[in-house]
C-alpha cells in the first residue's frame, strides 16, 4: 500500500493521480476494490490495496435504492467521502454521466476532479429500458467530450470508457470491440466491458486494444483469478459490488441466527 508516515503530509491530488496512472503502466495488473463508505475504504487501505473505486450499485444499495437511482450530486458526495478517507487514489463509477448529452458527461468528469477523485468512468448505457444503449456515434461523442473535460484538470485524470453490451442483453463481442476501439480513439485512458462471458472473450478484447483494459469480478461463472486475467492481458480488476454483497451476506447470516435461535455464535467468528 502506498501510504504516508504519521509525520508526513498527505498526498496531493496530483500525486494521487500520478500514482493511479502509473498503476496502469505497471508490470502486473492491480486489483481495485470498491468500498461503499469511508469505513470500508479504511479497511481496504489497511489491507494494502493501492487504489480504490466507488461502485454506483453499492452506493445505491447502501442508500436503500437500486443501481441507477442516485443523482450526480449524491455520487459526487459519495466519491468525496471515500477519497477523503484514505491517502489512496480513488476513481468513481459515474454511470452515464447523469445525463444523455456529451455536455452532461463532460460536466460530470469536470466535477469529479473537483471533489478529489483522480479517475472516473462513463458508460454507453442510456438508462432507457426501451433502448438501453446509446447509438454508436452518440456514445463516441460522449466519451470524446468526457476526455476533453478530463484534460482540463491540472493533473492526469484517468478516464475509463465502458461498453455495457453484455450487461444490457446485447451479447455482441464484435460490437463491443468496435465501441471500445472507438472510445480509445476518442481519448479514453482505460477501456471496460463488464460481463464478458469467458476468458477467450477477455483475451480477444485485450488483444484488440492498445490501452489498458479493466475487468469486473462480480458475476458468478464470469469471474476469473488474477493469474488468469493477467495472462489474458487485463491490466486492472474491479470488484464492483461483490465486497458489499459479501458484507451484507455476513450481516444477514448473523442477524438470522439471532432472530431464529437467540444465540450469538457469529461473535466467535469476529
Amino acid at each position: 500500500m502506498t501510504s504516508t508516515s504519521p509525520s508526513a503530509p498527505p498526498s496531493t491530488q496530483a500525486q494521487k493521480a500520478e500514482r493511479f496512472a502509473a498503476l496502469h503502466r505497471g508490470p502486473a495488473l492491480f486489483v481495485m476494490p470498491n468500498p461503499w463508505d469511508a469505513g470500508s475504504a479504511l479497511i481496504l487501505a489497511k489491507l494494502g490495496f493501492e487504489a480504490l473505486a466507488t461502485s454506483s450499485a453499492a452506493c445505491a444499495m447502501a442508500l436503500g435504492r437500486r443501481d441507477g437511482q442516485i443523482t450526480r450530486d449524491e455520487a459526487l458526495a459519495h466519491g468525496r467521502a471515500i477519497a477523503a478517507a484514505t491517502d489512496l487514489p480513488v476513481a468513481a463509477d459515474l454511470e452515464n454521466g447523469f445525463g444523455h448529452t456529451p455536455a452532461d458527461a463532460a460536466l460530470t468528469i469536470r466535477l469529479a476532479g473537483e471533489v478529489g477523485l483522480v479517475g472516473g468512468s462513463i458508460e454507453d448505457a442510456s438508462g432507457d429500458a426501451a433502448k438501453p444503449l446509446y447509438d454508436f456515434n452518440h456514445a463516441v461523442e460522449r466519451v470524446a467530450a468526457a476526455a476533453e473535460a478530463a484534460r482540463t484538470h491540472a493533473f492526469p485524470f484517468t478516464l475509463t470508457a465502458r461498453s455495457e453490451n453484455y450487461l444490457r442483453g446485447h451479447l455482441d463481442l464484435d460490437d463491443t470491440i468496435r465501441r471500445l476501439q472507438a472510445f480509445e480513439k476518442a481519448g479514453a485512458d482505460v477501456l471496460f466491458a463488464p460481463g464478458l462471458p469467458d476468458l477467450a472473450a477477455v483475451r480477444t478484447v485485450c488483444a484488440s486494444l492498445s490501452k489498458p483494459f479493466s475487468f469486473m469480478v462480480s458475476i458468478k461463472g464470469k469471474s476469473f483469478s488474477v493469474a488468469e486475467l493477467q495472462a489474458a492481458g487485463v491490466r486492472r480488476v474491479s470488484l464492483a459490488t461483490s465486497l458489499y454483497r459479501a458484507a451484507m451476506a455476513g450481516l444477514t447470516e448473523a442477524a438470522t441466527e439471532v432472530k431464529r435461535s437467540g444465540t450469538f455464535t457469529y461473535l466467535d467468528r469476529l
